[in-house]
């Protein structure tokens, strides 16, 4: 087996950058999606408590956290984030947290990935449960599961 040391492996493409959130959403070409976009900054920032930044060239992250991926290597990630994608707003977040699926039942016109959810707009669900949803994935993310997860606000 082959070790390699850490200064010569690539970094992860998804990290933080010092981009402007506010640059990047105003370069969204449609209206709708801008104002969607500005509306989850409000909701994830104050579910994270952390201010919005861009992680790579096109997700708007809040807060970051340590966790333990499947293969032992421990990442850097983002507590909350979203990304305006061509399609729908990607929604990235903990789902690993009793009462997931209870919440999805009442969110409205979503689908999901793993660790995704896909919602086309804001006006197709019910943002109060949205918001529940961040809020417990939050708190599950810091918590993390194997009880690694070390946090802070930047």
């Amino acid at each position: 087996m082959i070790d390699l040391e850490p200064s010569i492996m690539a970094p992860p493409k998804t990290r933080p950058t010092t981009a402007s959130v506010d640059a990047f959403i105003d370069s969204l070409s449609a209206d709708q999606v801008r104002d969607d976009c500005r509306r989850l900054v409000r909701i994830m920032a104050k579910a994270t408590g952390c201010p919005p930044e861009m992680w790579g060239t096109s997700i708007i992250g809040f807060g970051r956290h340590w966790w333990t991926g499947a293969g032992g290597k421990k990442r850097e990630w983002m507590l909350a984030a979203f990304s305006p994608r061509k399609t729908s707003l990607t929604v990235y977040l903990w789902s690993r947290f009793d009462g997931w699926e209870e919440l999805l039942d009442r969110l409205g016109k979503h689908s999901c990935g793993q660790g995704c959810l896909y919602i086309t707009r804001l006006a197709d669900v019910h943002v109060p449960t949205l918001e529940r949803l961040i809020v417990q994935s939050v708190k599950a993310a810091r918590a993390n599961v194997n009880g690694e997860a070390e946090s802070s606000g930047q």
